[in-house]
């Protein structure tokens, strides 16, 4: 099979300026790590505001986070999907809710690059580049249907908009209907803040974990939004056999990083926060070790008995692991694409459950770390406001989203193997 041409579209307006022009990947997950104490310091903070604070808000702008797989053409860096999430678990790992709301309200620019067409695009990043929008699949009550005067009127009310904080858009998984009222296939539809309400129903003491993490409902009544700023469903988690043509993003910006598979990366803004909480908890384990004794003997240090430094030995090999398998699962995913690029072939489906499949054993083995180091602690770190019980009860959050449900998607995985319909998604 013939490699696909990957070149850039004719660039009708002028191409956004990047901020800083040659900022590195190595440069911009150092200033995550650097940022660390600072995201740690405003977590108590965050937790009752229910994302996190404004001054962070700032800083992760200054550091280019918001921009990190936006296209070059509209500002962004381009960076690959790796770089991307060691970024968020460095920032999980000083606050695991912070780094899941930034996950889920910078990721999506990835995917409209990807899906949405090039008018819609302009458009979605503006005149600067500047997009955070989290997405949430369907909505039962909501719709979709074409308005008078052009474009089409979106209404819903979809929860868990994890990384709706400081969104300028919202993306939402929308029933659609025709003019005689019949319904379609759902339709992805993008929404302006202006049009759309963050209602206070996430932080504080609503919700047992994640409270930093901007997870609150999004209500949007009668929108009008232009017709670019819908796109069907379809060819977001796999390509159908024998499509040459990609995606919108692949025409456009010539990089197949834009072919936007969702289902590995989209379980990957679900996992790298719960590692950055892994690797949280090891070092609060750690810091109490260095200055708790013992139990069993009020003259040792925690940090001099073989039972603690086996539990936090396990905890770290663990988190290691964890980031591992993300990495070798994105590493894969890339070259996946690089594989359709050259003319090798669809991307098929078991490829695409496999790797969400894949990165659940990492979440998996995160949490467990998590949850190891939290028993092993002792009821004195498990207070209001230490930060070993707040990755405990965000690791837990994580554990009961849909999405992590390992066993479920074993199944999926497995009936593919053996011949037989995943059943998920109509797959």
């Amino acid at each position: 099979m013939a490699p696909v041409a990957l070149k850039k579209a004719t660039e009708k307006h002028r191409v956004i300026p990047q901020p800083e022009p040659g900022l590195t990947a190595e440069e911009v997950i150092a200033r995550a790590v650097a940022l660390r104490p600072m995201v740690q310091a405003q977590a108590d903070e965050a937790e009752a505001l229910g994302g996190y604070t404004e001054a962070l808000h700032r800083a992760f702008a200054a550091a280019g986070f918001y921009r990190m797989t936006t296209p070059k053409m509209f500002g962004g860096y381009e960076f690959d999907l790796a770089t991307y999430f060691r970024v968020i678990i460095e920032i999980g790992r000083g606050d695991p809710g912070t780094a899941w709301c930034l996950a889920l309200g910078a990721s999506h620019g990835w995917m409209v690059a990807s899906h949405w067409p090039e008018e819609g695009q302009r458009l979605l990043f503006g005149e600067d580049g500047h997009f955070v929008c989290p997405a949430r699949a369907l909505d039962p009550g909501s719709r979709c249907e074409a308005a008078q005067g052009g474009g089409f009127r979106v209404s819903g009310q979809w929860n868990y908009c994890s990384g709706s904080t400081y969104s300028t858009h919202f993306i939402g998984l929308a029933r659609s209907f025709d003019a005689q009222g019949n319904e379609g296939p759902p339709v992805w539809a993008a929404v302006p803040r202006a049009q759309y309400r963050i209602l206070d129903d996430w932080g504080g003491d609503k919700v047992m974990g994640m409270r930093s993490s901007g997870s609150n409902s999004i209500r949007v009544e009668n929108a009008v939004v232009p017709e670019s700023f819908v796109v069907q469903s379809r060819n977001m988690f796999y390509l159908p056999e024998g499509d040459r043509d990609g995606t919108p993003g692949t025409r456009l910006h010539g990089n197949p990083m834009y072919l936007g598979q969702l289902m590995g990366p989209f379980h990957c803004s679900l996992t790298a926060p719960v590692i950055g909480a892994a690797l949280a908890a090891a070092d609060e384990f750690e810091k109490y070790a260095l200055k708790m004794k013992t139990y069993e003997d009020a003259t040792l240090l925690r940090a001099d008995s073989d039972r603690y430094q086996r539990k936090l030995g396990q905890a770290l090999a663990m988190a290691d692991a964890a980031e591992m398998i993300l990495l070798g699962m994105l590493r894969r995913h890339k070259e996946r694409g690089e594989r359709w690029a050259r003319g090798g072939g669809p991307l098929a489906v078991k490829e695409g459950i496999g790797e969400w499949a894949l990165i659940q054993q990492a979440g998996k083995l995160a949490a467990e770390a998590v949850d190891l180091m939290f028993r092993a602690g002792g009821s004195f770190l498990t207070k209001k406001g230490n930060r070993l019980q707040r990755c405990f009860n965000d690791a837990q959050m994580y554990r009961g989203h849909m999405s992590s449900q390992y066993e479920e998607f074993a199944g999926y995985l497995g009936r593919i193997q053996l011949g037989r319909k995943a059943g998920l998604m109509g797959l």
